[in-house]
């Protein structure tokens, strides 16, 4: 149910025990638990070690600002870059996608990531929080790439998330900071944001993440503790029967509902499988609210762990890595 940050570069002894807690499905990682290739390796197996080998590892490897690990691994440009590219040469940026996905997946799953929180799926349509994460802003750009980006991931051993449905490019706010509204028609978020999340569940993307942000002519609630929006349109009308994880409860958008266990609760009943307690001062209060619920569908849950990997050592002397490396970082701006 739950996936929980850790507080630093090693487990502290508190850790041992919430990693073992009812409920914690996985860990997230940030750059606040990194500091060389080496030792976050050793803190993956760590955590392996304490919490057993289907413990979900996880992290934000988009690239660009968003990308936790750093040093030791492929600076990736940010996804703005193949939409750049898009426009003047589709079938290349298509490639490209394939490939900056699949550099991606395959230095994670080296490591023993099961899998990033990628892609982004929304639109370059001017969110202070989005900004060039996004592909394009033309939804059939952005589609087109979505499914790309999801099969180079696939290629790479690991699973797909799509975020932030419904689409959190055309709002202005940051929802790491302040409540979101978006006021569109249903019919207008269907042509528009949502149609890449609809070309990535075609091309079987694992799981979606839905966002903080509120549809106010779709539901009340922010997409993340909307059952219209979870149940009856994701599930309901789009058909989607994957993993759906609820964005990181810390956020401040995420408070309209009260406080952590109100926001964890929120979420499960809206038909999230997984829950993002990613701040570690929130993550014992998160453990207590789901201490008598019922464990995700493992028949949902089970297609995010990464598939058998290469070593660092055989990925590194693996050629195509080197032609897919020199293509993908050359369009950095």
């Amino acid at each position: 149910m739950l996936i929980i940050g850790l507080s630093g570069t090693q487990l502290e002894p508190h850790e041992h025990v919430l990693l073992t807690a009812h409920g914690v499905s996985g860990v997230i990682l940030f750059s606040r638990n990194f500091a060389s290739r080496e030792q976050v390796t050793a803190l993956i197996d760590h955590v392996r070690q304490v919490a057993g080998d289907e413990i979900l590892i996880c992290v934000d490897q988009e690239g660009g600002r968003v990308q936790r690990f750093r040093e030791g691994f492929t600076r990736l440009p940010p996804l703005s870059a193949l939409g750049r590219l898009h426009d003047s040469d589709p079938g290349a940026a298509i490639d490209r996608a394939e490939e900056h996905a699949w550099i991606m997946a395959s230095e994670m799953r080296a490591i023993g990531v099961d899998f990033s929180f990628a892609p982004v799926a929304d639109l370059e349509r001017g969110n202070a929080a989005i900004g060039n994460r996004a592909l394009h802003a033309d939804p059939a750009v952005a589609a087109e790439l979505v499914q790309a980006y999801v099969r180079g991931m696939h290629l790479g051993g690991m699973a797909a998330v799509l975020k932030h449905f419904p689409g959190h490019g055309s709002v202005r706010e940051d929802t790491h900071l302040a409540s979101a509204v978006d006021p569109r028609s249903k019919h207008d978020i269907f042509a528009t944001d949502l149609q890449p999340f609809i070309a990535g569940i075609e091309a079987r993307a694992e799981a979606v993440m839905a966002a903080h942000v509120v549809y106010t002519a779709v539901d009340d609630q922010p997409a993340g503790y909307s059952h219209v929006w979870i149940e009856e349109i994701l599930r309901g009308e789009l058909g989607f029967g994957g993993c759906v994880v609820g964005d990181d409860i810390s956020m401040a958008a995420a408070g309209s509902v009260g406080g952590v266990a109100a926001r964890v609760a929120a979420n499960l009943d809206a038909g999230c499988d997984l829950v993002l307690a990613c701040f570690p001062d929130v993550v014992p209060e998160a453990i207590v609210a789901v201490q008598h619920r019922r464990p995700s569908p493992v028949e949902r849950i089970a297609p995010l762990r990464g598939a058998i990997g290469s070593t660092w050592e055989g990925l590194v002397h693996n050629p195509q890595r080197d032609r897919f490396i020199a293509r993908v970082t050359a369009l950095e701006p």
